[in-house]
Formats: structure tokens, sequence, C-alpha cells
């Protein structure tokens, strides 16, 4: 199976309190597809100038679909308790798209030791899923979502191109739609004309029980194991429909906080974790 390439637009930004234009967060030395609307099109603000609201966060993931069909599938996964629809992109190049089931089918032999060894893994895309946000008011990665889909749509050029050929990408914008929704209401809601950095603004304290939990208060972030809350159980579903390689989960921390890395020290490495999945 080919070496992963490093995704370029794995910035997953942290969402300024000021907006910026595109250019700010992509590379400088490509080019983009101008049939691909910008997020700006779309949700009518600038990534960051804003919240995106999970409605509009959907509107752009349909646009994109819509507007580079080569290269992007659209599917709904479910719905929410509050039936917001839970979204994924399959993005990958068109000749991949032409033989997506076939993949599928190849891939997850992998995972029978009696079929395995009959796959020929030399010229097999890997399978990333790449989701966003599961605390709802950590929400930069589904903004950065916004950003992540347009460099994927619109990128042109050999870089993108030979990403594109061994990547499968299970795009999912946002883990968490109704806690999504609830904060990105309360921030826009209470933003000053004049912005402010000041923690103790009611813009930046919620009240309970906030947007990092679902429509049941749940924490999905602790759900992937019991799988007891509809989110879990469709996100899930595709999750084995295609066990991908690797699984991105992209989260938040404050302007204050380093960057967390897990499984970190030794000492908070619970001793019935296989080796093989520390490193």
């Amino acid at each position: 199976m080919k070496k992963l390439l490093l995704l370029p637009i794995l910035f997953f930004v942290t969402i300024l309190s000021f907006a910026q234009d595109l250019s700010y967060y992509l590379p400088n030395d490509v080019t983009y597809n101008k049939a691909v609307p910008t997020p700006k099109d779309i949700i009518y603000h600038e990534v960051g100038e804003w919240h995106v609201t999970h409605d509009r966060l959907v509107n752009y993931m349909k646009a994109v679909a819509a507007a580079a069909p080569e290269r992007i599938k659209f599917e709904t996964m479910g719905f929410s308790y509050e039936d917001r629809p839970q979204v994924l992109l399959i993005i990958t190049s068109p000749k991949n798209h032409a033989r997506l089931e076939e993949i599928r089918q190849q891939h997850i032999k992998l995972t029978d030791p009696s079929q395995s060894a009959s796959v020929n893994t030399e010229n097999m895309p890997i399978v990333v899923y790449m989701g966003h946000s599961i605390h709802g008011n950590e929400s930069s990665g589904a903004n950065a979502s916004l950003v992540g889909a347009y460099y994927l749509a619109a990128a042109q050029g050999k870089q993108i191109d030979e990403l594109l050929d061994n990547v499968v990408i299970l795009f999912d914008p946002s883990f968490n739609p109704d806690g999504l929704q609830r904060f990105s209401t309360w921030a826009n809601q209470h933003k000053s004309k004049n912005l402010v950095s000041d923690p103790n603004s009611r813009e930046f304290n919620e009240v309970w029980p906030g947007g990092r939990f679902n429509h049941y208060w749940f924490d999905l972030n602790r759900d992937w194991l019991p799988a007891v809350h509809r989110e879990s159980q469709n996100r899930l579903t595709w999750f084995h429909k295609w066990k991908p390689n690797i699984l991105t989960d992209h989260h938040e921390q404050g302007s204050s906080s380093t960057f967390f890395f897990q499984p970190g020290v030794p000492s908070r490495v619970n001793p019935l974790t296989p080796e093989k999945t520390r490193s």
C-alpha cells in the first residue's frame, strides 16, 4: 500500500477572532477551479468572521459536491436527534470513483485473515476518515472543514492529483450537529460589534449545557465504544463499512493551552492498551 502523502491541508485552523480571506489559510502556490464555490459564496461570510452554523455547513458541503462530482460523492449517514443531517463527503480521484465499490470491497478483505493474503495492496488507495468537532463548542474543526473541503474540491495540479489517486477520504464536517448548532447560535448571538478578547465576556461563556454535548447532554467523545447514541451509531456504520486505515478526530484547545498528544507519558497509558496502538 502506497505511503500516505502528507496532506497539505492538515493545518486544522484555529479560528481567529477576525475574518480572513481564503488566501490566509491556503497554500499560495496552488491554482483553484473557479467553478467550485468558496465558503463565502454559500455561507455569506468569510471563514472565521462568524461561527458557521450547521445548516450553512451542510449547504456548503452540498455545494462543493455538486460543483466537483468527479472528485466528491455526497452521502447522508443519518440524522441527529434534532433531525440534522450527518453528512459525509467521499473524496478521491475520478479514476477511483469509477471503481469505488471495488476499492471498498478489496479494502474490507484486508480485515479477513482468510482473504487478506490474496489482496494486492501495491496500488490500493489508503482510506482516511477525517472527522471534525465531536465537541460542538470546539468549533475550529467544523469551521476548518470549510477550507479543507474547498481545497480538496478545487485545488489543481500534480500534488492534489497524486494525493487523490492514493487516498480515499471520508470527510465528516461535524460529528455533533446539534451541539455545533447550539454553540454557534450562542456565540454569534452574543458577538459584539466591537470584537473583544476578554475570556469573561458572555460570548465565551455559554449557559448549560453548552455546545459540547449532543441533544441529550451526552459527550459523544465518550460514545465511540458503547455507541448508545444515534450520532455515533450512524457514524460507526460507515466506519465499519469502510474500516479506514487512519481516523483523524479534530478537536480544539483554548488559546492559552498547549497542543495535546496521546498517549503521551507512559504513566497515563492504560496497561490494557495494546502496544501496537501506542505508536
